[in-house]
C-alpha cells in the first residue's frame, strides 16, 4: 500500500515514500477499514512530524507496552480524511461496506469534505463542549475569535456565525475578504497598530476564542463582559509539551497545576478561563454534516495537492499564513 512516513522525527526531509506500507487490517470489533480518497494537513502534523506528543501518543497506543517492536516508526502522519468504508468489525452497525465517511456532506466532493473533520470537531468542543454555546443561547452573543483565518477559525466563523452570534475576527488585512464572505461582522487586522488597543476600543465580549496563544493570553481576558458567564476558551496548551518534557505522570500533574491555577485566578475576577482540544464525535460531525448541507457552513480551501506532492504540502503549512486548509488529494477521483 502506497504511504508517506517518517522513520525518525525531524524537519521536512525525514518525509519517505512508500510502496511497501502493510494494507490495515481490523483488530477489534468496532474498527472499520477506508479507502482514503482524500486528506487534509493540520498545524499538529508539523510539531508532531517533529516529536510533538510522541509520549503521550506512545501511551495511547499501546498504554500496556504489550507491543514488542520498541518505537512507533515507521509512522504515517495525519487525522483528516475523506473516503468510503471497505470493511468493518463485527460489532460495527452505525456504518456498512461503501457509506462514505463520516457520512460525508452530500453536496461536497471528497477533495472538500476532507477539510472538515479535525478542524471542526476541534473548533466544536472549543465552542460548544467546553465554552458552552449552542444553537439556542448563542443569538446575540458577541464573540471573538483570535487567528481567524486559519483552519479551525474559519470553521469556528461560520459556526457561532449560524447559530445568530455577533462575530468579530482577527486576522492580516489579506483575509479581510475572506472572513466577512464566511459572515464575520467585524474584522480586525491585528498587523495595522497594537492589537489590544484596537480590540479594547470595542464593546466587551461573551466569549473569546484564542487560536493564536503566546501574548494574547495576558490580555485577552480583559475584554470579557465581567460576572456575566463569559468565557475565554484557548486551544494553545502545554499539556503534550509538559508529558513529552516530564513523562506521563509528572507532566499531567504540572498541567493540572496550571490550569487549575488559572482557572481560580480568573474566576475571582468575573470571567471563566478554560482550555480545549480536539474531542472525536461522529454525533458532532453528523451535525456538522447537517450544516454543510444546509449551507450554513462551507469547506475553506487554501491549496490542494496530489499524493506525490506530500512534502509541498506539509512546506507549504509550515510557511504560516494559512488561509483554510491544505488538502492532499489521494487519488484523483474527487
Amino acid at each position: 500500500m502506497p504511504s508517506w512516513v517518517i522513520d525518525r522525527y525531524g524537519r521536512n526531509e525525514v518525509l519517505r515514500f512508500s510502496r511497501d506500507m502493510v494494507l490495515p487490517a481490523i483488530r477489534f470489533p468496532n474498527e472499520v477499514v477506508i479507502k482514503v480518497h482524500a486528506a487534509s494537513l493540520n498545524p499538529i502534523d508539523l510539531s508532531m512530524r517533529s516529536g510533538y506528543g510522541a509520549t503521550a501518543l506512545n501511551m495511547k497506543r499501546d498504554p500496556l507496552k504489550l507491543n514488542s517492536v520498541e518505537n512507533e516508526f515507521p509512522l504515517t502522519l495525519g487525522r483528516d480524511v475523506s473516503g468510503v468504508v471497505m470493511e468493518c468489525g463485527l460489532s460495527v452497525s452505525y456504518f456498512k461496506p461503501g457509506d462514505e465517511v463520516s457520512f460525508k456532506p452530500k453536496c461536497l466532493s471528497h477533495t472538500e469534505a476532507a477539510a472538515l473533520p479535525y478542524v471542526g470537531l476541534t473548533a466544536w468542543s472549543a465552542i460548544n463542549k467546553v465554552g458552552g454555546l449552542n444553537q439556542k443561547n448563542c443569538g446575540g452573543k458577541r464573540v471573538l475569535i483570535l487567528g481567524a483565518s486559519g483552519g479551525v477559525g474559519t470553521f469556528a466563523v461560520q459556526l457561532v456565525k449560524a447559530w445568530g452570534a455577533h462575530v468579530t475576527a482577527v486576522c492580516s488585512n489579506d483575509a479581510s475578504a475572506l472572513m466577512k464572505e464566511l459572515g464575520a461582522d467585524e474584522v480586525i487586522d491585528y498587523k495595522s497598530g497594537n492589537l489590544e488597543e484596537q480590540l479594547k476600543t470595542l464593546p466587551l465580549f461573551d466569549f473569546i476564542l484564542d487560536n493564536v496563544g503566546g501574548s494574547t493570553e495576558k490580555w485577552a481576558l480583559d475584554l470579557l463582559k465581567k460576572w456575566s458567564g463569559a468565557t475565554y476558551v484557548t486551544l494553545v496548551t502545554p499539556f503534550l509539551i509538559n508529558v513529552d518534557r516530564l513523562g506521563v505522570a509528572d507532566g499531567m500533574l504540572r498541567t493540572g497545576i496550571t490550569i487549575s491555577s488559572k482557572t481560580v485566578k480568573h474566576l475571582c475576577k468575573g470571567v471563566h478561563y478554560r482550555w480545549a482540544f480536539f474531542m472525536p464525535s461522529g454525533p458532532c460531525l453528523d451535525e456538522i454534516a447537517e450544516l454543510v448541507d444546509s449551507g450554513k457552513i462551507q469547506p475553506v480551501i487554501d491549496q490542494v495537492f496530489s499524493f506525490s506532492e506530500v512534502p509541498k504540502a506539509f512546506l507549504k503549512l509550515e510557511g504560516g499564513h494559512a488561509r483554510g486548509k491544505t488538502v492532499i488529494n489521494v487519488i484523483n477521483k474527487k
